[in-house]
């Protein structure tokens, strides 16, 4: 008797239960095609909770709304990220998209004219294939940071919970993004912070202020983000290389927030001298704590299929990979837009992707 697992057979495979794929789940549901959506964790909306305790959104409540369910909050909130695990479960239950939790995929790869997606003991079969998914799979930690003495707590911001966490003494934030300088604010109030790394820039108003909720933060994000920087616009197409390879501008957080908190800038951490980190200007820092915000690898070695470039970004148009018919990427940084990772803006690439597989399956019907 033959130990081969028979695959279940299903039109559309999506990989990824969070904002994306319940967005390309929407979407196929509209055009009536069938699908499944696969998501590693237990809950839908356990990709939001199990971040940093503190954490919250960086846009307002009225950016936060998937397509057909506006986020149920005062358009001027920024909501927890409880709040927003909460809206993607009810947003699944309230569209019945059929969602399969606890489901891992491992591999992708292709058999003749189909792909087969493993995950443990299931295995499916699948015309269409949407990665709904970020780039932030794997976290990553320069290679010197084993160097360091080991009494040093070492904790990435992907595992960063609270202040709890680390032990009294300095601390040093090695990463100077968004995710850098919330937890820089949250822990300065206990400890000495340096936080290390380029000056990425901000947003040049604040978000929060009664300018920003009449006009600015809707034509920052609604036009800038969403329609000037785009694959489609010289400007955009110009500016895409910067936000992949440097990210983008600190959104909530300012530095003049972090200077009254007492956050040290410094420069990005070098290496590691005498089991202390060292910084790019020569300096050792006596810390007792470090939390690397220092960023993700993409994490798609499990697609095992020639789609990515030369830093493990698949190669698309607006999310079609055209040297594998079929493969679909959504949620990416910059995948079409400087929005394409929002809230706001990730259903524009959802309804663009879906609308290809609909047209493609029509086709394969008619002949």
């Amino acid at each position: 008797m033959s130990s081969a697992r028979a695959p279940e057979r299903i039109q559309t495979v999506v990989i990824g239960g969070g904002q994306a794929g319940l967005s390309v789940g929407y979407h196929l549901s509209r055009h009536g095609l069938p699908f499944v959506i696969l998501d590693a964790h237990e809950r839908i909306g356990d990709s939001w909770r199990k971040r940093w305790d503190s954490l919250r959104l960086f846009t307002p409540a009225r950016f936060n709304g998937l397509a057909g369910m506006p986020f149920p909050a005062s358009p001027n909130d920024f909501p927890t990220k409880d709040q927003m695990g909460d809206y993607l479960e009810a947003y699944a239950e309230r569209f019945q998209l059929p969602v399969r939790p606890g489901v891992k995929v491992e591999r992708v790869t292709r058999r003749g004219g189909t792909f087969l997606v493993s995950a443990g003991e299931r295995l499916f079969e699948a015309e269409h294939v949407v990665v709904a998914m970020a780039k932030y799979q794997e976290p990553w930690v320069p290679p010197f940071a084993r160097e360091l003495d080991p009494r040093i707590v070492q904790v990435h911001s992907c595992d960063y919970r609270n202040p709890a966490q680390l032990q009294p003494g300095g601390v040093l934030i090695a990463g100077a993004g968004n995710s850098g300088a919330e937890i820089a604010r949250e822990l300065a109030s206990q400890h000495r912070i340096w936080m290390s790394g380029r000056d990425v820039g901000q947003l040049p108003f604040d978000l929060g202020g009664f300018a920003a909720r009449l006009f600015l933060a809707r034509f920052m994000l609604r036009v800038v983000f969403h329609r000037v920087l785009t694959t489609d616009t010289p400007f955009g197409r110009k500016v895409r290389p910067k936000m992949l390879h440097a990210g983008g501008p600190l959104i909530r957080v300012k530095r003049k927030d972090l200077s009254a908190a007492g956050v040290e800038r410094a420069p990005k951490v070098a290496g590691v001298r005498d089991g202390r980190p060292e910084l790019e200007d020569g300096r050792v820092l006596d810390v007792a704590n470090i939390v690397w915000c220092t960023g993700f690898q993409p994490g798609f070695s499990w697609i095992d299929l020639p789609v990515f470039d030369d830093d493990g970004l698949p190669i698309q148009n607006r999310g079609v990979v055209a040297n594998e018919p079929g493969l679909y990427f959504v949620g990416l940084l910059f995948l079409y837009a400087a929005s394409s990772t929002m809230i706001h803006g990730v259903g524009r690439d959802a309804d663009y992707v879906a609308g290809v597989i609909r047209s493609r399956v029509s086709a394969t019907r008619a002949a």
